[in-house]
């Protein structure tokens, strides 16, 4: 009996990101003009900065970065979200970390759906940042109900996706034609509809709580609502985006620019209004999807993100209501308590770096020295930041808040609850912190063990 040839889940996710792209592409045309104006922006910046390009190359971010992107939905249960565990495991992704984004007044918490292993990212980074509804924070028990029955109601999954998951579960993965009939199949799971699956009075009365419920509890799936390029001058897109017809959100959310730039910045052109039938064959419109871009920093570690955590709520107190020129300026001003050099960070244990040999450090002999600073000092070992691959809650809410028009609603805050999210996932979220931690013991351990076999020869 001839054995199958299970495709790598490395393959099905790259094959899903495309698939996705190109729907949305299609779906939100505005999409593949960001694209442009992203591929753009990021071709002169490498023409511009050397140096740039040459650490890209050297940590191979370069080659991932045309492919790399970052989708967002929104589930309403958690017999939704625990499919969809299964479904992203069929290409690789699992869930790192835990956002509470009921801390920025938005009745969710979230996790990020990714790879996690060195080669996997290399391949494709792709994650989706995926948020299940917190039916539990709405103040009215009539509109609770409603809500929870709406959502019984509907199955998210086709037949065919459902049992393409149980194969891959059976027999440990998926063939090539397999794997091409699960992204055919899974992609109905984030397409969008035109018509709700709720007359137009629920949709308001659901919107009136908060607009983010409506987009959650009143369409036939979850639908992608964004799309995320990858950039290296968030602030150059920014400047251009009205120049190709986009309205981009008032700031730019994350940490300012910076000569070594940390964690996760990120801005959006202003989620699409689109008609929507419902039932009852009213006229309305929705707004939800949108264009997103981010640009991506070093990883923090604890003590370094404790320091970010306190800059930006300071720096939110003092930019509220401000432009983006002068919001910018203000975050420019309170970061400057933020070393803004990779080896100030390395040195005040504030980021997270990965080891290896320079080519002095491949060809020395002799005596070993087993400080990573003496062997840096030396020339012999280079460190490099790792690159932060994960989300930051109080951006993700403002991209949220920004985009489906709602603000704030204090009565949310302060409902973290990791343990009932992943109960409702049916599996623990990764630390990413660990993750990262892991990453830079791992490249110090090889690097010393590579100048100790250097040496004995």
């Amino acid at each position: 009996m001839t054995q199958s040839v299970f495709l790598a889940t490395n393959a099905i996710r790259d094959r899903f990101s495309s698939a996705m792209s190109a729907m949305y592409q299609t779906e939100v045309p505005q999409y593949g003009t960001l694209l442009k104006l992203v591929e753009q922006v990021n071709q002169e910046t490498l023409s511009q900065q050397p140096a740039l390009r040459r650490r890209l190359e050297a940590q191979g971010e370069l080659a991932r970065l045309s492919v790399e992107r970052h989708g967002a939905i929104r589930v309403g249960s958690a017999k939704e979200l625990s499919m969809l565990r299964r479904l992203f495991a069929v290409m690789g992704m699992y869930p790192v970390g835990y956002y509470d984004l009921s801390e920025a007044g938005v009745p969710v918490h979230s996790t990020a759906f990714r790879p996690v292993e060195d080669d996997a990212l290399a391949c494709n980074p792709f994650r989706v940042f995926t948020s299940l509804l917190r039916l539990e924070l709405i103040e009215s028990e009539t509109l609770r109900q409603r809500a929870e029955e709406i959502l019984a109601k509907r199955d998210i999954f086709t037949p065919a996706a459902r049992e393409l998951i149980e194969r891959f579960e059976t027999q440990g993965g998926l063939t090539s034609e397999e794997a091409d009939q699960f992204v055919k199949e899974a992609l109905e799971t984030f397409r969008w509809h035109q018509d709700a699956t709720v007359d137009l009075d629920t949709y308001q009365a659901l919107s009136d709580e908060h607009r983010l419920i409506a987009d959650v509890v009143c369409f036939r799936g979850p639908h992608i609502n964004h799309l995320t390029p990858r950039t290296l001058d968030i602030d150059e897109v920014q400047r251009r985006m009205p120049s190709v017809g986009m309205n981009p959100k008032a700031v730019i959310e994350g940490p300012p620019r910076r000569e070594a730039p940390i964690l996760l910045r990120q801005t959006s052109f202003k989620a699409l209004e689109e008609s929507i039938r419902f039932a009852g064959d009213a006229q309305g419109t929705h707004t939800a999807r949108f264009g997103e871009i981010e640009q991506r920093g070093m990883a923090l570690t604890p003590k370094g993100r404790a320091l970010y955590d306190q800059l930006l709520n300071e720096g939110r107190k003092q930019a509220a209501g401000l432009d983006n020129n002068a919001h910018q300026a203000v975050m420019d001003k309170v970061f400057a308590a933020m070393p803004d050099s990779d080896e100030a960070m390395r040195r005040e244990d504030l980021a997270y770096f990965h080891y290896h040999l320079t080519e002095a450090g491949k060809a020395a002999s002799g005596g070993v020295n087993a400080d990573i600073d003496a062997l840096i000092a030396q020339g012999l070992v280079e460190a490099q930041p790792i690159t932060y691959e994960d989300f930051l809650p109080v951006s993700a809410a403002g991209i949220f808040q920004s985009n489906l028009g709602g603000g704030e609603n204090a009565a949310y805050a302060g409902n973290a609850n990791r343990d009932a999210f992943e109960e409702a996932l049916g599996a623990q979220v990764t630390d990413e912190l660990a993750l990262y931690a892991e990453r830079e013991q791992a490249s110090k351990q090889h690097v010393l063990a590579q100048m100790s076999s250097t040496a004995s020869v």
